[in-house]
């Protein structure tokens, strides 16, 4: 499959931009119960501690900790519904392939998000974490080198989304509005 161009990539991100800054919506939810797997959901539970229900965050772990633990700031990954839209170019059926477990159509710049905003999601909550969420290996071969390069490109817009914690457990599902509290 032929992969987007940085300036086409470039071109589009207009409609990323203009993500609404509050009141977003769930577009699509997705488990991840092993390497490689993908289960889109019709609904979840996000779980304290253990991020969406379903999915292999804690198993997985982190390689790179001296525990081997899964990071406690990167139970949830969330991208940009129109970013992943655009790096797939227009196929719904391929934003899962991003390894994320929300897309959300809501500005994820630091600017609207920074770090510590929590977000009410059906009757969960969760916070943006600290800890920044960026392209991999995997990304760019699923997407492009370019694809990789473009949603890494700005931090402060966060083009490849951020990482979140669940502070209040509860269900989510996909067209669920996203607020922003406090």
């Amino acid at each position: 499959m032929a992969h987007l161009t940085m300036d086409q990539l470039v071109a589009g991100q207009d409609a990323v931009v203009d993500s609404p800054a509050d009141n977003g919506t769930l577009e699509l939810l997705v488990a991840r119960p092993g390497v490689d797997q993908r289960d889109v959901l019709d609904s979840g539970e996000l779980v304290v501690g253990e991020g969406l229900a379903g999915d292999n965050y804690v198993e997985r772990g982190n390689p790179r900790a001296a525990d081997g633990n899964a990071d406690p700031e990167a139970q949830l990954n969330v991208m940009n519904s129109r970013a992943i839209d655009l790096v797939a170019d227009g196929d719904r059926e391929r934003w899962p392939l991003a390894g994320d477990q929300l897309f959300v159509d809501l500005d994820l710049s630091v600017a609207n998000l920074p770090t510590g905003t929590r977000l009410a999601i059906g009757t969960a909550v969760i916070e943006v974490s600290a800890k920044p969420h960026t392209g991999c290996a995997k990304f760019a071969k699923r997407f492009g080198l370019d694809a990789a390069k473009w949603a890494n490109s700005d931090p402060e817009r966060r083009y490849r989304g951020i990482n979140a914690i669940v502070v209040e457990g509860g269900s989510l599902k996909p067209g669920d509005t996203i607020t922003k509290l406090g």
